[in-house]
């Protein structure tokens, strides 16, 4: 729903204030259309139907998974692409993931969406119609902001839904923001914003050279200033920092590259979450064993670390995998070759053969 839209609507028809509150509340409840609005007057449902469309986005696709995850692939009113993914637990837990762009500039080498073509910005009603798109289905309680996009490029947008996810149902302590390490945002971030929205740190590697080959972000801004900021996000709201760390066999999973990071973590500001590569036809996933080895060095060094559970993989919903295809998971193509080491002349190759795809 256009929320700007629906206030001028709502001024133009000389609507009391209040009716835009109605309106929203049966929006975030899970409403369906204007005809289930039952306080709102018959005429002015009629108006707002033929006017404010019930969402920004259209529905192109929805997959479905074995293991009960759902993936939408929505179009923009100008027709830009855009996923988001609704994540059922065993344990009743219901978890949004949603995009803050249409596709992503930042182009991370392990990251399906870096490899897209990048759309724009997307406003906040355009964010939280995703995440109204799966409450209209059942009640959810969890929102991450790890979709396509980097939130941190995008703040007042993804702020500003943020802000409204409580009427659907989910705190700001259930809310998350990710990113890569877009510093001038995240400095706002952590600086300015007085809900408790959680921070998330997509970090992939402590050695800058490696960090720098897989996200090149961090030539732009080093990962030494990037954690300053988030232990001054950790001073000023008095909780961890979450570190995404994606394995990716023989390139970033070796006890070695587990001590590095234990090294520039602590143990009180940050909490790892090791994630199992998902397929998007660039790397090779660890193998449990060297997650586990990898995992066995942060226990010893008491950096607190858990192993994500993959969900949606085979729709190609998992992390890493949204890049708006219809929901197959991805294939490596025959002419690409197999990102499986961090040596030079590996990764040389890799990148002139990404290049030859563009």
């Amino acid at each position: 729903m256009d929320l700007v839209a629906l206030e001028e609507t709502l001024a133009a028809h000389g609507e009391p204030a209040y009716r835009e509150a109605q309106v929203w509340a049966w929006a975030a409840g899970g409403a369906g259309s204007y005809e289930e609005m039952t306080n709102v007057p018959s005429s002015l449902r009629a108006a707002l139907a033929r006017e404010v469309p019930l969402s920004t986005l259209l529905l192109e696709h929805e997959a479905h998974a074995r293991d009960g995850t759902v993936k939408a692939l929505f179009r923009t009113g100008d027709g830009h692409p855009v996923e988001a993914v609704l994540i059922r637990y065993r344990d009743g837990r219901r978890s949004i993931c949603v995009s803050s762009q249409s596709g992503c500039p930042l182009t991370c080498t392990f990251c399906a969406t870096g490899a897209m073509r990048f759309g724009r910005n997307l406003t906040a009603s355009e964010i939280l119609d995703q995440a109204l798109h799966f409450r209209r289905l059942e009640p959810v309680d969890n929102c991450v902001f790890m979709g396509m996009g980097e939130p941190m490029l995008n703040l007042d947008h993804v702020l500003g839904a943020a802000r409204r996810l409580p009427d659907l149902g989910i705190t700001h302590r259930r809310t998350t923001i990710s990113t890569v390490g877009w510093l001038p945002g995240l400095r706002r971030f952590a600086r300015e914003v007085g809900e408790p929205i959680r921070l998330a740190l997509s970090l992939h590697a402590a050695d800058p050279a490696l960090r720098s080959r897989l996200m090149p972000v961090n030539d732009r801004y080093p990962l030494g200033e990037v954690l300053a900021e988030c232990r001054r996000y950790v001073e000023l709201r008095g909780r961890r920092v979450f570190v995404e760390y994606v394995m990716l066999a023989g390139v970033n999973d070796s006890p070695e590259h587990a001590l590095q990071l234990a090294l520039v973590l602590d143990s009180k500001a940050f909490k790892v979450n090791l994630i199992p590569y998902n397929p998007t036809g660039r790397f090779d996933g660890s193998s449990r064993e060297a997650i586990a080895a990898f995992k066995g060095v942060l226990d010893r060094a008491r950096i607190p670390a858990t192993v994500r559970l993959t969900r949606g993989r085979d729709i190609a919903a998992a992390c890493g995998q949204l890049a708006a295809a219809p929901g197959v998971a991805a294939v490596r193509r025959p002419s690409e070759p197999r990102a499986v080491s961090a040596r030079p002349e590996t990764r040389r190759r890799g990148r002139d053969a990404r290049r030859s795809h563009t």
